[in-house]
């Protein structure tokens, strides 16, 4: 029914990304933020709360802030790349520490995921992202027409 359904999606040359670490991880995120400024700099970047005003503060990058996770960042994120205002997400998680907004987080992943974002949830992922070819290139993606796949739902209804 929804095969072949699928639209063509173009990240820009000049990225959009999203900028998120847990608390233990936010120094680490600084530090990666700090080793790639250079790169980071031909980009737009956002990111939650206390991470964005770290980074922005502690690099001089500009980074545009949303809520911290627990008060909804993580969901306004997901929003963004939902409207498709973000090509990449680079979020250094604490896989050792328990979260309360755990569902948000895993929701913000599942959303990236839908979207065929690259997500990077380490900083061995998130260098193999930084350094590849396609982040200073376009490069485009194919999703499933969800419009088109509602419409048939409704029709069938």
């Amino acid at each position: 029914m929804f095969e072949n359904q699928k639209i063509e999606c173009i990240l820009p040359p000049q990225k959009n990304i999203a900028l998120i670490a847990h608390d233990n991880m936010k120094p680490e995120m600084v530090e990666w933020c700090q080793q790639n400024k250079a790169i980071l700099a031909h980009h737009f970047l956002c990111g939650t709360g206390t991470t964005a005003k770290l980074v922005s503060d502690r690099t001089g990058l500009p980074v545009r802030g949303y809520n911290s996770g627990p008060l909804g960042g993580d969901q306004q994120i997901g929003a963004r790349i939902v409207d498709g205002k973000i090509d990449v997400v680079i979020f250094f998680s604490d896989p050792l520490t328990a979260q309360p907004h755990d569902p948000d987080v895993k929701a913000l992943l599942r959303i990236a995921q839908v979207y065929d974002i690259p997500i990077a949830n380490n900083r061995a992922t998130a260098d193999f992202i930084i350094r590849s070819p396609l982040m200073e290139s376009a490069y485009s993606r194919f999703l499933l027409n969800f419009r088109q796949q509602v419409q048939e739902r409704a029709e069938k209804l």
